[in-house]
């Protein structure tokens, strides 16, 4: 009988020990799920990239700092093809291997269609792309989702307010994409228009892939515009701004491509991109720029970066790296992996954190407001450029709520 229960005591004490270590691990996984091949491929890397180095930050901490000790993290990457079936089906194995929090997307329906999944199963989950405004409608945004971009209605209002602010246009012609991306984005250029005293002269949309646009760019200089802006972005915005040059429009009118990233600007003739301006979410040389504090974080942040990947850092890599730095201090702040918990951390204090562009605050909406929202940027003369990524000159910046949808415009 003692044998026995010495044998039944020893059982209960291994079954506990497993539950503790279980519950209190070393070592922990996050996923990162982006579409590492197909038409977003290459800035789908640089958001892996992103990750990865939020990893490598926290790992030279020597880990996550738990109540019970320091814990590791090892980023999980997996590749979603920008296929809805495909990226749910490889979220839901994450789930299952027992990741503690999911980030990634570059297609935005994916990225709401996991969220979708993460309202009845929690996860902490952070999408990195400018998911669409009524995604973030009340109801809609699960509880433990949070998004350091934004909606493109905020890219379209920034687009707008500086052309119109700015720049001194009054008159704007907008070419959308036929798809909440295009819509949204002319529904924010339409307000910022609007609230300072410009007009949408002239419109047409095209869709998602469009390599032509003869047609439309002879519409555009029909209505003699002060202002043309774009809402195209990868490689449509590429060939977009080549037909722009061809036919010399940039003479008669502003050249605004409203969002931009490095990869693309790249990707564009050094001539086709010389006078055009566009937001971008994070530049990495912000020399000359009013915020000194920024300055100094961007300038660390993009050395960081260059060793570990020797280019400097893009927009769509800071998206990311803001993202697992958050989903990091909310375990942190949280002392669990709860995600519960987590949401609640991270909406504390005012839900105010810091990044590497400034001061920032989580909404009501889970999206992330901050100080500099975005960059207008305008691209350097060939002859100005002192490198193959001496892209843009940056003019200022944007930022606060004043360029996010109202609260009470989502429902809250």
């Amino acid at each position: 009988m003692k044998r026995l229960l010495a044998i039944v005591s020893t059982i209960v004490l291994c079954v506990t020990l497993g539950q503790a270590q279980a519950a209190d691990p070393s070592k922990i996984k996050v996923g990162i799920l982006l579409p590492l091949t197909g038409t977003f491929a290459a800035v789908a890397e640089t958001q892996r990239d992103g990750a990865l180095l939020a990893v490598e930050e926290i790992n030279k901490r020597g880990g996550l700092a738990m109540p019970w000790g320091k814990v590791l993290v090892e980023g999980v990457v997996e590749d979603d093809e920008a296929k809805l079936d495909v990226g749910v089906r490889r979220y839901r194995y994450m789930a299952s291997e027992g990741v503690k929090g999911v980030g990634g997307q570059t297609w935005a329906p994916l990225a709401y269609a996991i969220n979708s999944v993460v309202a009845k199963e929690p996860m902490p989950y952070f999408p990195v792309c400018v998911m669409s405004k009524d995604a973030y409608m009340k109801g809609k945004l699960a509880d433990s989702t949070f998004s350091t971009a934004y909606s493109p209605w905020t890219v379209g209002y920034m687009a707008g307010k500086a052309a119109v602010k700015t720049l001194g246009k009054k008159k704007i012609f907008f070419l959308a994409r036929a798809d909440s991306w295009g819509w949204d984005m002319r529904d924010g250029v339409k307000a910022a228009a609007a609230e300072f005293g410009a007009e949408v002269i002239g419109y047409d949309e095209v869709s998602l892939g469009t390599s032509e646009y003869t047609s439309t760019l002879q519409k555009v200089r029909a209505a003699k515009p002060d202002v043309f802006i774009a809402s195209q972005f990868g490689g449509d915005a590429v060939a977009l701004l080549k037909q722009v040059q061809q036919m010399g429009l940039a003479k008669e009118m502003t050249i605004f491509s409203a969002f931009m990233t490095n990869v693309v600007a790249k990707a564009i003739s050094p001539e086709a991109l010389e006078g055009v301006y566009s937001m971008h979410y994070f530049y990495y040389d912000l020399t000359g720029f009013e915020d000194k504090e920024v300055v100094k974080s961007a300038k660390e942040f993009s050395d960081l970066y260059r060793a570990k990947y020797k280019n400097p850092p893009d927009a769509y890599a800071v998206i990311a790296y803001t993202a697992y730095m958050e989903m990091f201090r909310g375990f942190e702040a949280a002392k669990s992996f709860d995600p519960a918990k987590v949401s609640a951390a991270l909406m504390a204090n005012k839900g105010e954190f810091n990044t590497v562009k400034g001061p920032a605050k989580w909404r009501k909406d889970h999206v992330a407001e901050y100080k500099h929202a975005a960059f207008l940027v305008k691209g350097k003369a060939p002859s100005a450029r002192k490198n193959e990524w001496d892209l843009f000159t940056v003019m200022g910046s944007q930022g606060g709520e004043a360029v996010l949808p109202s609260l009470q415009s989502l429902g809250y």
